[in-house]
């Protein structure tokens, strides 16, 4: 037994039940450990949880800077990192849950610890956002509500999409882009 098996168990057990009726009972037995055991491993419920939020948004902080970074231009930044992003938390969607519906469970202590990590991720979102409204790609007068509103839609997909629906987590993320860079209005139509 290693502490990565307890981690997913434990992203597992907490996207199902949430953080506050999660027990450590119920993450040794998912592992088929004494609960005695697995303080062996871990020392807390909370120490679990910041695990996780940190071991998502480390996932998601690499993927989408990379789709960035390796991008020819703002434009193109933005559109590889809703893609990217998109399809990064549709694969990882018991971690992600978490870090999305249970980091508020976390302890002050604990979420002064996260916080940062957190604002790191969302900054790549209002840089890009920034750039290409410098370089004449976007107008956006508010970066930071752009990004805010663009990972809140990217977010909440993980509560309705299923992989048999109707559409592939591409097609989505391609309605998205179409979305969210050339929004509903038609050309010539104000």
């Amino acid at each position: 037994m290693d502490k990565d098996q307890i981690l997913l168990a434990a992203a597992q057990i907490f996207r199902t039940k949430g953080f506050h009726a999660a027990s450590m009972q119920d993450i040794a037995e998912a592992v088929k450990l004494q609960k005695a055991s697995l303080y062996y491993h871990v020392s807390s419920k909370q120490e679990i949880l910041l695990e996780l939020l940190d071991r998502a948004l480390d996932i998601i902080t690499e993927e989408v800077g990379r789709a960035i970074q390796t991008s020819p231009n703002p434009a193109m930044g933005l559109q590889n990192a809703i893609r990217t992003y998109l399809l990064t938390i549709l694969a990882h969607q018991d971690l992600i849950s978490v870090l999305l519906l249970e980091h508020r469970s976390l302890e002050p202590e604990m979420r002064a610890r996260h916080i940062p990590r957190r604002d790191r991720f969302e900054n790549l979102w209002r840089e890009v956002i920034s750039q290409g409204t410098q370089q004449g790609y976007f107008y956006c007068e508010n970066p930071a509500l752009a990004a805010r509103a663009i990972l809140g839609t990217l977010n909440w997909t993980i509560t309705w999409y299923r992989p048999e629906g109707s559409l592939s987590a591409g097609e989505i993320a391609e309605d998205y882009v179409r979305l969210f860079l050339k929004g509903l209005q038609r050309d010539g139509n104000e």
